[in-house]
């Protein structure tokens, strides 16, 4: 459960998630992970990075930065100057290239030292970013592969970069379409998108299967029994290889 963020967490949230899911017959394998209990391992982290070098201190304001919120160096050379309301950025070297293949997107390459240079793992508020704590807790959970919308594409090379530098495995990725509105927003909450209804879970899986090129189950099924033809039909080849499809070709008011 990703709960970095309290001072913006709505109270019950995190309940209403995985209530949400349950209705919809997801069920985990463990307890649930939330990252607000795991500050010792991000800590962890950290330390191993600064004392491998590839930490620095940066108490630039949003007005200094640069593109993408780079500090450009800014702070480099003015550590013993900071105080204490700093964030700590990751060095990423100007030449560093990140290419990985993506099991649905096909071969992604990004030039992480131009793109998103030294990026922040934890911020002046002392909270850690999100970059940072995805990719210990995937680690720690011994996730091999990650499948999520393509929104998060982006995160994925800063991702790998950490993983490299920490001598974590890599897991394979699949970046799904997200689904779009008649404007083009993703859909969600803050662009006003309809919320998921958890007393119609039955045809939000079909939608989604529709939304993902997947064959129709049979009429009769239901909760589970739909879940387990459709992971028995699953077919990755017939998602449509893009990063959005507007919400009104599966028949949902967007």
């Amino acid at each position: 459960m990703e709960d970095l963020d309290p001072p913006r967490e709505e109270a019950g949230a995190a309940d209403s998630i995985l209530a949400s899911l349950q209705r919809h017959g997801l069920d985990w394998d463990d307890d649930v992970l939330f990252q607000s209990t795991r500050d010792d391992a991000y800590t962890e982290a950290l330390a191993t990075l600064a004392a491998d070098g590839h930490l620095f201190r940066c108490d630039c304001t949003r007005a200094q930065l640069g593109p993408g919120g780079a500090c450009n160096g800014r702070c480099t050379n003015r550590q013993d100057e900071l105080g204490d309301a700093h964030a700590l950025r990751v060095r990423v070297p100007h030449t560093t290239a990140i290419a990985f293949r993506d099991a649905l997107q096909g071969p992604q390459s990004e030039p992480l030292g131009q793109a998103s240079p030294d990026f922040i793992l934890k911020r002046k508020d002392g909270l850690t970013a999100y970059q940072l704590a995805v990719v210990v807790d995937d680690a720690f959970q011994g996730i091999t592969h990650v499948v999520r919308g393509s929104d998060l594409m982006n995160s994925t090379p800063r991702q790998i970069f950490l993983q490299q530098l920490l001598g974590l495995p890599e897991p394979a990725y699949a970046h799904l379409p997200v689904i779009t509105t008649a404007q083009g927003q993703k859909f969600s909450k803050q662009n006003k998108a309809p919320a998921l209804d958890d007393e119609r879970a039955n045809c939000n899986l079909r939608l989604a299967l529709r939304f993902l090129g997947q064959a129709s189950p049979p009429a009769r099924l239901y909760g589970p029994d739909l879940l387990a033809h459709a992971a028995q039909a699953w077919s990755l080849a017939a998602v449509p290889a893009s990063l959005s499809i507007p919400a009104a070709r599966i028949g949902v008011k967007g």
